[in-house]
């Protein structure tokens, strides 16, 4: 049972630079993304109605996205980026939501709303890199879709057929090898950046430092949990209209949350 601490009484502790100690990179166990999931389905259980709130703008994104697939693939990216900028704005009220928990702090629905106006620059620049990434991502998937269909404009022909077709291999093999180094990077720059936000106030640079930094030191275990993240997201969009994402994006973002308390130690 969590002990709820009177809200006047908590003050949280972030050291002035001169006396500062350097915070540590935790070492990571194979079974680590398993308890993070589970930490992560505790506080589903403990705010529902909560959680699945939040879920639902990962609902309305995976609906979005499916459709822009569907219907017109050529702004895909566009739509990726979209929800890049938003996704760690919805994800940020999930992590307020753990870190009161974890802290035994009343649950406030409204204050979760709005935690993000207190680090508005740090996130504003977070989302502004993870944006440049993802262009990059999308002009670099013209690219190379112009090189090896160079008779035709990329929008004019359905990118899931070609990759379908046998003849096409070398293109789905340098499509794929630039979506995995994009993803790579984007995952490695924000895996426990949005939550290390929240949690010390920390610019949008050092935090994703921070995290590629836990992605170097835990690189076996964190491609583990980026492999459970897309099972657990794919497995989700397979369900009539996406709707398993209502209940799969509140998981993972609660769990993220562990994942950054678990990666990162502060004296």
């Amino acid at each position: 049972m969590t002990h709820t601490v009177p809200e006047e009484s908590y003050q949280p502790y972030v050291p002035a630079t001169s006396e500062a100690e350097p915070k540590q990179v935790s070492l990571l166990t194979w079974s680590a993304p398993f308890s993070w999931l589970k930490l992560g389905w505790r506080d589903i259980a403990a705010h529902p109605l909560t959680s699945f709130f939040y879920g639902l703008p990962f609902w309305c994104m995976a609906l979005v996205l499916d459709a822009v697939f569907e219907f017109e693939p050529e702004y895909a990216m566009m739509a990726v980026s979209v929800c890049l900028l938003l996704g760690p704005f919805v994800a940020m009220g999930l992590y307020d939501l753990s870190r009161r928990r974890e802290q035994g702090l009343a649950h406030k629905f409204l204050g979760s709303l709005t935690c993000w106006k207190q680090h508005l620059r740090s996130m504003g620049m977070l989302s502004g890199v993870l944006l440049v990434l993802a262009l990059l991502w999308g002009r670099a998937s013209l690219v190379v879709t112009a090189l090896f269909f160079n008779t035709i404009m990329p929008s004019d022909f359905d990118v899931m057929e070609a990759a379908l077709n046998a003849d096409n291999w070398e293109f789905v093999i340098a499509y794929a090898a630039v979506a995995v180094a994009f993803a790579a990077l984007v995952f490695s720059f924000s895996v426990v950046a949005v939550p290390m936000i929240l949690d010390r106030d920390a610019d949008a640079i050092t935090a994703g430092i921070t995290s590629m930094q836990v992605m170097g030191k835990n690189a076996a275990v964190m491609l583990l949990w980026a492999a459970l993240i897309a099972l657990l997201v794919g497995v989700s969009m397979l369900l009539p209209m996406t709707v398993g994402l209502a209940l799969i994006g509140p998981l993972l973002g609660h769990a993220s949350w562990h994942a950054y308390r678990h990666s990162v130690r502060w004296p």
